[in-house]
């Protein structure tokens, strides 16, 4: 626009100029070259008039920026010294808060630092009366036979992650669990011994013992295990994992957990008389769920759906991976009953949480001393430390299973388990058969209720689970208690 502006008044000037000449030149007489020189003149003073003008304009232009420009540093400068002003305030508040803070907490950092002590001064006691005490853990404390597989701790020299745990190498002779006796199968060939245990099971020579599954760390009891044993004609006790592998061979597995079941259901009718909240284990192998007479299980357990929240039928790990159609579509069965299933025995991590939720499972049982294990860790994608978690995403709980001191409880709050199991809270213990037998329909009312509450009394034995040896320990030196609290403290700093 100002190219064009001054393009105009050029052109008007020029105009004026000539006409100018023109007029002089026909009114006055003048010359051509007078006339031109009068136009030139004329076109001389109109630039000039017009740069004396235009200057004149830009410096009342400039004198108008220039203001403007002054009154913008003026209301800038004011709101810098407003901006100071308050920035000022902020930090004297922010130093009066400071003063406030440090005056508040340093009577609580001198009482954590008499409490530091203070624990540190127990922790010591608590180690020095572990050292005085007999080395009574390893000889107490053995690990079921119920599941073979995982059945022995292992403390293998390239496993880095057990080195926090302070564990003893294992005696040549250890002593056995005390409801486990020698087997009385030694000289028997192998069809003699089928034999043996064919006939113990039709004789109902079958006791099941149940061993206690408690909350961590508050070791309240949450449920039962039912472990199946065999009654030898002589009076010994026969464990699952002497048993089992002839009894599979003899096709008697099936039978067997028939039975077992049977008296899980009659457990867990007398359990919930008085406590709602415990739940019983069953163990179940994918023998039985592929057998014919699956049919008469499905039968007495649809005949007890309204236990089924109680009743968990627990299955290994091995087997689960190896279940066929047949096997899937008899949990499916039993899951549209309302029962739910638990996998124990775990050699590995390696655990597809949405395909067993989808199946009905709701809980794992894993040995505490996977999650110690490098080797065994690291054939899985989730970390030890994660693996709860990946779980209960899913609805699935963790139980820590053969726990057999109190630092293997201690290390596994670590991991956030829920739930734990093994001889150090209780080993397996039998149940009375009056209490049990008298299921019979033929018996009165007040029998079956009184073996109930005989049931119920022998439960409540559990509510304070403490390892052998433990009570005398607690009565006669009371930092004993304090050991688990201790440590944990000390380990986190």
């Amino acid at each position: 626009m100002v190219r064009i502006s001054a393009f105009v008044i050029a052109a008007c000037m020029m105009l004026i100029a000539g006409a100018a000449g023109f007029v002089v030149y026909v009114r006055f007489g003048f010359t051509g070259a007078e006339s031109a020189l009068v136009a030139l003149g004329t076109l001389t003073g109109l630039a000039v008039y017009n740069t004396i003008a235009a200057r004149k304009h830009d410096r009342v232009e400039t004198s108008h920026q220039l203001a403007n420009l002054a009154r913008g540093s003026g209301d800038l400068a004011h709101q810098l010294a407003e901006f100071s002003r308050r920035l000022n305030t902020m930090e004297a508040k922010v130093d009066t808060v400071v003063d406030r803070a440090l005056a508040t907490t340093q009577p609580l950092a001198a009482e954590i630092e008499e409490l530091s002590t203070m624990v540190r001064q127990i922790a010591g006691s608590a180690a020095a009366h572990e050292t005085a005490q007999p080395n009574s853990d390893a000889a107490r404390n053995g690990i079921g036979d119920d599941h073979p597989v995982i059945a022995v701790a292992e403390t293998p020299s390239n496993a880095p992650g057990l080195a926090r745990l302070p564990l003893t190498p294992m005696p040549a002779a250890r002593a056995m669990p005390a409801d486990r006796k020698v087997t009385p199968f030694a000289g028997l060939g192998r069809e003699s011994i089928i034999a043996t245990i064919r006939g113990a099971i039709d004789a109902g020579n079958v006791e099941l013992y149940l061993r206690p599954v408690v909350t961590l760390p508050q070791r309240k009891l949450r449920f039962y295990e039912a472990v199946a044993r065999l009654k030898a004609d002589n009076g010994d006790v026969i464990a699952a994992g002497d048993f089992l592998p002839y009894a599979e061979a003899g096709l008697l597995v099936p039978k067997l957990d028939n039975f077992a079941v049977s008296r899980c259901v009659q457990i867990v009718r007398r359990l919930l008389l008085k406590n709602r909240d415990i739940g019983l284990f069953c163990n179940l192998t994918a023998a039985t769920l592929a057998d014919a007479g699956f049919a008469k299980l499905l039968e007495m357990m649809d005949a007890n759906r309204a236990i089924a929240a109680a009743l968990v039928f627990e299955f290994r790990q091995s087997a689960v991976r190896a279940m066929g159609p047949i096997e899937h579509a008899s949990l499916a069965t039993l899951a549209e009953r309302g029962f739910r299933f638990s996998m124990d025995n775990l050699t590995d991590l390696r655990v597809n949480a949405r395909e067993l939720n989808e199946r009905g499972f709701r809980f794992i049982k894993a040995p505490a001393r996977l999650f110690f294990n490098r080797l065994g860790a690291a054939s899985s994608d989730v970390r030890p430390a994660e693996f709860s978690d990946v779980l209960g995403r899913f609805g699935i709980d963790l139980i820590a299973d053969h726990i057999e001191n109190e630092n293997t409880v201690v290390d596994l709050l670590d991991y956030d388990v829920r739930f734990g199991q093994g001889i150090l809270f209780s080993p397996p213990r039998p149940r009375r058969e009056d209490a049990i037998g008298a299921t019979n329909a033929k018996d009165d009312e007040k029998t079956a209720e009184k073996a109930a509450e005989k049931v119920v009394q022998d439960d409540a034995s559990y509510d304070v689970p403490l390892p052998q040896g433990a009570a005398h320990a607690a009565a006669t030196e009371p930092a004993a208690e304090l050991i688990p609290l201790a440590r944990a403290i000390v380990r986190h700093g």
